[in-house]
């Protein structure tokens, strides 16, 4: 029986709150490795805006290689089992900067290799995390459950942001890639400390020759339903054009603008900020707008704001960058908030893994691209022109929603009626 509602909603329920204090150390150490990486690279090892951006595609990279896959094998294997390795592995890739860095073997190829480990643990991380969360929480408290996790991982990029530029500066820059090391170990100790039992999937016993067709099967559904396709088109070109400016911003921080190490981590963590306001802010505004309605409306109100940051000046103009970054932040919150719960709520469960993957390794995949293209541009236009390049379009992006059947509906349908797909839950 699931524990009596509260105040605190999801959080009393002791394996969702183990759950949730694994998942807010383990995003305090990628907010840390968000600016300590290319810290790293652009300080220690004088990397140009090409390097940067390629490391910052790195990340991400695997999502468009093994993020279709990892789905599949999340609907096979022991979710939590799976998380635990992909905490241990990033752990171990993220000592071994600081390490190479005091032993002064530290390249740009140890790096982008550590990138490429991370980022894929992450793409089998979030996958599992995504298709678990269901299991340690019941249907209606989903939606409170996602927006506390949007919440934390908002609030943790703020705090690993600034974190990463202060040890930056006092300490030096390969240091905060130790603290991301603990934090994941520490990611590591709640997963083990849950008890509930998982429901073993009839999948989890089929031969490795049905994983072509599993992973079929979840692109289909995806790429045939009216509601997931066009979610799934506006956050894939939202990601491309977020990333392609986010791959510079360091370089255009530190050496355009002229900003400290630190100030680059206090600028940047404006954006959680806003996420953490989105965050707190999401179940209310569904609860008064509708999912739909709230989806749609706050993407139009806060991707138009792109457009302030490639204005960013010295001193007070540092206020543009800020004000930008936390009203996209705000944003982006919400409408993970609201497509995390939809996809769980919508989705047949032995379905969920191969969906979510499938849509996550789009978006991310468009994340690796716009970073790539976002370096690219930085090194053959400039870096603020590369600013512009990607902030025009995005300020415009809502409007792939306002023509999808998202805008037509109040509420997002909680449960999928339609039998157009292949495969059962056998």
């Amino acid at each position: 029986m699931p524990a009596k509602r509260s105040r605190w909603g999801a959080l009393t329920q002791r394996d969702f709150r183990l759950l949730w204090i694994g998942e807010t150390a383990s995003g305090l150490g990628n907010g840390i490795t968000t600016i300590a990486l290319p810290l790293v690279a652009v300080l220690a090892l004088q990397a140009d805006s090409l390097e940067v951006g390629l490391l910052a595609a790195a990340v991400w990279l695997p999502w468009l290689l093994v993020g279709l896959p990892a789905g599949a094998w999340a609907d096979r294997l022991p979710k939590r089992r799976v998380m635990i390795v992909c905490n241990l592995v990033s752990a171990a890739m993220y000592v071994s900067v600081p390490i190479a860095g005091w032993l002064e073997w530290l390249t740009i190829t140890h790096l982008f290799v550590t990138a490429l480990a991370c980022g894929t643990s992450a793409v089998f991380f979030n996958t599992a995390c995504h298709a678990y969360v269901p299991t340690v929480l019941p249907r209606e408290d989903l939606a409170d459950g996602n927006a506390k996790l949007q919440v934390s991982e908002a609030g943790t990029r703020v705090l690993g942001r600034s974190v990463a530029g202060f040890v930056a500066e006092v300490l030096g820059v390969t240091v905060g890639l130790l603290l991301d090391t603990l934090t994941f170990l520490l990611s590591t100790v709640c997963l083990l400390g849950i008890r509930t039992p998982e429901e073993r999937s009839p999948r989890q016993t089929r031969a490795a020759k049905h994983l072509v067709g599993e992973i079929a099967v979840g692109l289909r559904f995806l790429g045939r339903d009216p509601y997931l396709r066009p979610i799934v088109i506006y956050g894939a070109t939202l990601n491309f054009l977020l990333m392609g400016y986010q791959a510079v911003q360091v370089i255009f921080l530190v050496r355009t603008i002229g900003v400290s190490t630190g100030a680059v981590g206090l600028l940047v963590m404006c954006a959680s900020l806003g996420g953490t306001l989105g965050a707190l802010m999401a179940t209310r505004l569904c609860r008064g707008w509708g999912t739909g309605r709230a989806m749609v409306l706050t993407q139009a109100l806060a991707c138009p704001f792109a457009l302030l940051l490639p204005l960013t000046t010295p001193r007070v103009g540092l206020l543009l960058f800020g004000t930008g970054a936390f009203l996209l932040g705000v944003g982006v919150a919400v409408g993970n908030v609201v497509v995390g719960t939809f996809r769980q709520n919508y989705c047949p469960t032995y379905l969920l893994g191969r969906v979510s993957s499938a849509a996550m390794a789009t978006n991310q995949g468009a994340i690796a691209i716009g970073s790539a293209l976002g370096g690219v541009l930085g090194s053959v236009i400039g870096i603020r022109p590369t600013m512009w390049v990607m902030t025009v379009p995005l300020a415009f992006t809502w409007l792939l929603l306002v023509f999808s059947p998202v805008a037509k509906t109040r509420e997002l349908p909680a449960s999928n009626s339609s039998a157009d797909y292949d495969g059962e839950p056998v």
